[in-house]
């Protein structure tokens, strides 16, 4: 008995609570960003009901990524202030709610109040910014896998809430889609934030994982950060900050704005069916969540700075492989009648989708420390949101301008080598093991 007794107590204290905020980040992110990332299922619906323009609607997301941007460093001097969990379970609420009201929109103005201005509030609190300030808390080792499990959030939430809303709205409507939406935010994910998510290790008399009251080890790692900038304005002279924040911003217009808002709408307009798009979004999506795992994990292991140039790179080539079928008709022919083509292009995108999450999160810790890191944290992530806006709405004004896509995914595949070549030239960082 004393035996099973003792196995009980070491079985708990192998579990670190750093791995129950972890599912918990997992959960809310799935959530929360997956219903940001159904904007794209929602377009055509709402073009349709409100006798709307792509540029339209379009610019919903424009003012949604644009709120989100704006609010991201505030959101990060607020969690230095409240803490993760009341930020977390705050958004949640206000997510669910608008999402519950935007049942009853009856114009297109409505729309622009309920998803553009009052969600992208919600959206920005249940961030990545949230999530990745709670993993760097909790976890002092295995941080960069850590964070790659969390921003899979991201990609599970496209894979389920995309295509859980594609299905939903062809079957339902998008009205009805709103209330099975908004009810699951708050009859399931506040309760388990509420319940779970504690802000900081000390809130429950704990350290981060892997550091466990190693006297040593916190020597070591208070000595290392001496030569970071502390000074809260330091991070505008570093290079190290524009060199992350140029590339985020790109990353922002070329997956969240550009290809998660409008690779359902092209799809659309190429005459694939519900069934092909569906399988398209899916596959971006479980492949998403798979390489941001698979880039935590060698983000502990690899050159950071070089992991980036390379996946700027890959993901430029994904694009420009797109584009060849557009520039000639009978290669455009071609892709129409072979779905599969749309399949490889999904897999390899959703593969250097997220990626750049963890090796970025990781260089911009080693380079900034102390209180200024939840501002600085803000700041990339509102570049990121920056790009998305314009990466939503260019394209389909674009699209109403030129009837297609072409221009957009040429700028894309453009301003990716510029992200590379960026990621080439950051500050070089001594990799922790």
């Amino acid at each position: 008995m004393e035996d099973i007794e003792k196995g009980d107590i070491s079985l708990k204290k192998k579990l670190h609570y750093g791995w129950i905020i972890l599912a918990v980040s997992f959960i809310g992110v799935l959530a929360a960003q997956g219903l940001r990332y159904s904007f794209g299922a929602f377009m055509h619906p709402w073009e349709v009901e409100f006798s709307a323009s792509r540029g339209m609607v379009s610019a919903i997301s424009f003012i949604s990524f644009t709120v989100f941007a704006v609010s991201q460093p505030i959101i990060g001097k607020f969690i230095n202030q409240f803490g993760v969990k009341r930020i977390f379970v705050v958004s949640i609420i206000l997510l669910g709610v608008t999402t519950l009201l935007s049942f009853y929109a009856t114009a297109i103005w409505q729309l622009f109040l309920l998803y553009g201005i009052i969600s992208s509030l919600g959206f920005g609190g249940a961030s990545g910014v949230t999530a990745s300030l709670a993993v760097t808390k909790w976890f002092h080792t295995k941080q960069g896998l850590a964070l790659g499990l969390v921003e899979a959030g991201f990609g599970a939430g496209q894979m389920v809430v995309v295509s859980s809303s594609l299905f939903f709205i062809e079957k339902l409507g998008w009205r009805i889609t709103d209330l099975i939406l908004g009810g699951i935010l708050l009859l399931f994910i506040f309760p388990i934030l509420a319940i779970f998510l504690k802000s900081d290790p000390t809130d429950i008399g704990m350290q981060p994982f892997g550091q466990d009251n190693n006297p040593t080890e916190q020597l070591v790692d208070k000595i290392e950060k001496t030569n970071l900038p502390f000074d809260k304005k330091s991070y505008l002279k570093h290079r190290g900050f524009w060199f992350l924040i140029v590339p985020y911003f790109i990353c922002g217009f070329t997956t969240t704005g550009l290809m998660d808002t409008h690779l359902i709408p092209f799809s659309q307009t190429c005459g694939f069916s519900v069934a092909v798009t569906g399988t398209a979004v899916s596959l971006l999506a479980a492949f998403n969540t798979g390489g941001t795992v698979i880039a935590g994990f060698l983000a502990d292991k690899l050159n950071n700075r070089k992991m980036l140039a390379i996946i700027y790179f890959v993901r430029g080539l994904t694009i420009f492989f797109l584009l060849l079928f557009m520039l000639n008709s009978t290669w455009m022919g071609y892709f129409l009648n072979h779905p599969s083509l749309l399949f490889v292009f999904s897999i390899t995108f959703g593969l250097v989708d997220f990626s750049v999450v963890a090796p970025t999160i990781k260089l911009l810790a080693s380079y900034f420390q102390g209180p200024s890191l939840g501002i600085v944290t803000g700041f990339l992530y509102m570049s990121h949101q920056l790009g998305s806006a314009i990466g939503s709405y260019l394209p389909g004004y674009l699209f109403d301008v030129s009837g297609g896509y072409t221009i957009s995914f040429t700028i894309a595949a453009s301003v990716l080598l510029l992200a590379s070549v960026l990621s080439i030239y950051l500050p070089k960082t001594e990799i922790k093991k």
